[in-house]
């Protein structure tokens, strides 16, 4: 085995110490946040919280989680994210795979209708009034369909297919398999990576997103999670909420922001170590053909 240089060494030992520095710099606000989440209201406007709680407290955990609303909520969150990511992903990957047909009529005029949506939209106005004459306001389907298709998402994935060999699909093609089980049986177990990669980014952007909601939903029992948080804020701050009273959240105004982004970011969290190995991955054999 060849003994590494004095050089490489010395570039490992530098590179260690500016990740280990990127590292520390990156978690120090999440785990700021946490600790500010468990500290008390003096303590944390004085300043003293850093990395650890000070005037340990569960107060706005405990008005949270007693909140029969909070948890309805955070049920139509889960629900949401779920229906809209499936979806997503089987009509970005059914336009991605098409488009990725080099003989394909028309594909450019496809892919061109694509980006043009990533310039220039309908206004807020008009998808509202397209979304209320369907009649799809209040259903779970105002929040699915108008997202639907992340043109990036598509690109990445358009990208991967043409970079798959033509020779699997010509052999499937000759055994017998129609576009649809080549798709299913060929091509997609080839696309663990980057299928979980548009997973992760369509589930983290519905879970985050509260303006859909916000705008079509007209009841407070069809809110997501993250209408239910911003509004503890408005409450902790300006005197109005859906759920906890305003007496409960003027006494831990100074952590709810706290709370409700380690409540907020949680779920993606422990999701995400479980599709981190695919992520890179993902992206990289997406992004290396355009």
């Amino acid at each position: 085995m060849v003994k590494p240089s004095r050089s490489h060494r010395v570039f490992q030992g530098v590179n260690g110490v500016i990740l280990t520095l990127v590292v520390a710099v990156t978690l120090y606000p999440f785990l700021n946040i946490v600790a500010r989440s468990f500290s008390g209201e003096r303590q944390i406007r004085a300043g003293e919280v850093t990395l650890w709680p000070k005037g340990f407290n569960l107060t706005t955990y405990e008005i949270v989680f007693r909140d029969h609303m909070f948890w309805r909520n955070y049920g139509n969150t889960v629900l949401y994210t779920v229906v809209a990511t499936a979806v997503a992903m089987v009509l970005t990957t059914c336009y991605a795979y098409v488009l990725s047909k080099k003989h394909l009529k028309g594909r450019s005029a496809l892919v061109g209708v694509a980006v043009f949506t990533m310039f220039f939209t309908g206004g807020l106005i008009p998808n509202y009034v397209l979304i209320t004459s369907l009649g799809l306001k209040n259903s779970v389907w105002a929040i699915a369909l108008p997202n639907a298709i992340s043109v990036f998402n598509l690109l990445v994935m358009k990208a991967f297919f043409e970079s798959l060999p033509t020779e699997l699909e010509e052999a499937a093609q000759i055994d017998g398999l129609s576009t649809y089980g080549i798709l299913l049986r060929i091509v997609l177990p080839l696309s663990k990576a980057v299928v979980a990669t548009m997973v992760l980014f369509y589930s983290v952007a519905f879970w985050n997103s509260w303006f859909s909601a916000f705008l079509y939903m007209d009841s407070s029992d069809l809110m997501p999670v993250t209408v239910y948080l911003r509004n503890m804020i408005q409450g902790a701050t300006g005197g109005s909420n859906a759920g906890a009273t305003t007496d409960q959240l003027s006494q831990v105004g100074a952590n709810i922001q706290a709370v409700t982004i380690v409540l907020t970011a949680l779920p993606i969290l422990c999701v995400y170590p479980f599709v981190q190995r695919y992520f890179v991955s993902g992206v990289m054999l997406g992004a290396v053909k355009g």
